[in-house]
């Protein structure tokens, strides 16, 4: 089959999927209109491992999407720098308007990616869930939040958001069962076998480059179990490198994945760029500059933004605008009466095609014309800081 009609069959099948998926049909009927918890606001809880950008987005388009159902008062949410949320729950703590929840000032932890913290904070956590019981609803963001508080140590409401893999890095047992009634975690399991088959049809590599920490999160933030599969069914090399991610030292990070892109550019033909911890704004223009000068073509797991910075291309998030929405619907159910296990845990993005133009035109990618019409998102020029 040719590379345009293989790769139109691609975007019939994965990329214009109908939202919200099909698999939501079987979910008990539960409110999402605002209520009170027996007049007294719904008190909320933030845990995270530490700052990524991704986590602040997701925050952001939540509070957003309770905006919009009317659990919090309308208003332009603070500028945000770095990847940090401390900002945002500030505001929400302290600005944010609303007869029905509170973003509960003191009640936002996280480990800053330091290993020696993180049992420690997630013992507070729990001893406070269980003791002082002043937290209706925790928010867990991102797979050591979710390892953390996805248990029966306590028995408060949770919801864990961003994680790349939420059953190989074993925080829930299944999509359909997250295995604690208190818990719901939003899986998406076929996202990254659809990043890698549409960068497959795009490019034909034989042999594809990832980065990653060799560790139980770290095989399971780069998708490797997917990779893996695929490179057996699809016939294509895995070319590997390992690096730290989830350390406090971001600096060092850094410099591991650029060190990697480096030895990768000499035996890979393509790379997939894994969210990791150091994948961010100040190492993408090193990366992207290494990759392009040896026109590799390059594909983010992570979205849009990075391909603003001059990755060549990746199946965006919209802006994580229907993720934030799908949270805030979750969190109004549960606080309307729904167990989380009883809410569908399965949500399925619908997925846009972003494209640099200008990385394709350095590399000398020229985009087939199917892909140019799937694509929603394009720029046109290499974003620096």
């Amino acid at each position: 089959m040719k590379l345009k009609s293989k790769l139109q069959l691609l975007v019939c099948m994965s990329l214009f999927m109908i939202w919200p998926c099909a698999s939501f049909a079987d979910e008990p009927l539960f409110k999402v209109d605002p209520s009170t918890n027996n007049g007294e606001k719904w008190r909320i809880g933030y845990y995270e491992g530490g700052a990524y950008i991704n986590y602040q987005k997701q925050l952001t388009e939540t509070v957003k999407g309770l905006m919009q159902l009317g659990w919090l008062e309308t208003a332009e949410l603070p500028k945000q720098s770095g990847e940090s949320t401390d900002t945002l729950w500030a505001w929400l703590s302290t600005e944010a308007k609303s007869d029905y929840v509170q973003f509960v000032a003191d009640a936002h932890y996280s480990a800053f990616w330091e290993n020696d913290k993180r049992g420690k904070i997630e013992d507070k956590i729990v001893f406070r869930l269980n003791n002082d019981k002043d937290i209706d609803l925790m928010i867990g963001m991102g797979t050591w939040a979710g390892k953390g508080l996805a248990n029966y140590r306590h028995r408060t409401n949770t919801l864990v958001f961003s994680t790349s893999n939420p059953i190989s890095s074993g925080i829930i047992k299944s999509v359909e069962d997250s295995g604690f009634d208190h818990v719901h975690v939003r899986v998406d399991p076929k996202r990254n076998e659809r990043q890698l088959m549409v960068f497959h049809e795009m490019i034909g590599f034989q042999k594809l480059g990832v980065v990653y920490e060799d560790s139980l999160a770290g095989r399971s933030y780069a998708a490797i179990e997917t990779i893996e599969t695929l490179a057996e069914t699809h016939d294509f090399k895995i070319a590997r490198c390992h690096t730290k991610s989830d350390i406090s030292d971001k600096e060092l990070a850094e410099k591991g994945v650029i060190k990697c892109f480096k030895e990768l550019v000499k035996n890979a033909d393509a790379i997939y760029v894994t969210q990791q911890g150091g994948v961010n704004s100040r190492s993408i223009p090193a990366l992207v500059e290494i990759a392009n000068e040896h026109k590799i073509p390059t594909f983010s797991q992570s979205g849009a933004r990075e391909v603003n910075y001059g990755v060549l291309a990746s199946l965006s998030r919209a802006g994580y605008k229907y993720v934030g929405r799908f949270h805030a619907e979750t969190i109004a159910k549960v606080f309307n009466g729904a167990q989380p296990n009883q809410l569908n845990q399965l949500y399925e993005e619908p997925p846009k095609i972003a494209l640099n133009l200008k990385t394709a035109e350095i590399i000398g990618f020229d985009p087939p014309i199917v892909l140019m019409g799937a694509t929603d998102e394009f720029f046109e020029d290499i974003y620096s800081n």
